[in-house]
């Protein structure tokens, strides 16, 4: 006999939804489906922002939590649908502690190897030889350095360009692919020279 507490747990909204995800084919309860995430997500959100009090990683187990729940739902291997209300916070609370473990071990590395790693030094950009860069440009046919201003420099898609210069939109693809390519092959050969 079934005590008052497992009829509770029978008749809830998750539950009712969870059993009918499970008995259906995969993705054959998709309102279902829909239905039991409105109704936990925001659950599974409260609870990431508890542990891990980081919106960003709340909204990643949230998410997790959730898809894997359909998944196993979807694919029978949760052993009991209308408990599914204990397997999501079951699933949240391991997920939160793979995380701590990952981020202690992550942290651990850091600690005793931050010293070893190089610095990169992020204000030292490439320097582009913009003389050598027009040199090359003007040494391109006229559609080709047309298609290239167009695109890189008036930022417009290739229908606009395509319809500036009487071309099809795939026609000014291959045309910039072409003369991308000649163009760094010119100011590549300028940079081995020098």
């Amino acid at each position: 006999m079934q005590s008052p507490a497992d009829l509770d747990v029978l008749d809830s909204a998750e539950a009712r939804l969870a059993c009918a995800i499970a008995q259906s084919p995969p993705g054959g309860a998709p309102h279902a489906e829909a239905e039991l995430y409105r109704l936990l997500a925001p659950r599974v959100r409260r609870y990431g922002l508890r542990h891990l009090r980081d919106a960003h990683a709340a909204a990643d187990l949230m998410q997790h939590v959730m898809t894997f729940t359909l998944e196993q739902l979807r694919s029978g291997s949760v052993r009991e649908p209308e408990r599914v209300l204990s397997f999501v916070l079951g699933t949240c609370r391991m997920t939160v502690i793979d995380h701590r473990r990952s981020e202690n071990r992550r942290n651990d590395l850091l600690e005793r190897y931050a010293d070893a790693l190089p610095q990169a030094d992020i204000h030292i950009a490439p320097r582009l030889d913009q003389e050598r860069l027009a040199q090359c440009l003007e040494r391109l046919v006229a559609r080709e350095r047309s298609v290239l201003v167009l695109t890189f420099y008036d930022e417009q898609p290739s229908d606009a360009v395509g319809e500036q210069l009487g071309l099809s939109p795939a026609n000014v693809r291959v045309i910039r692919h072409r003369g991308l390519e000649k163009l760094r092959r010119c100011v590549d050969a300028g940079r081995t020279r020098a």
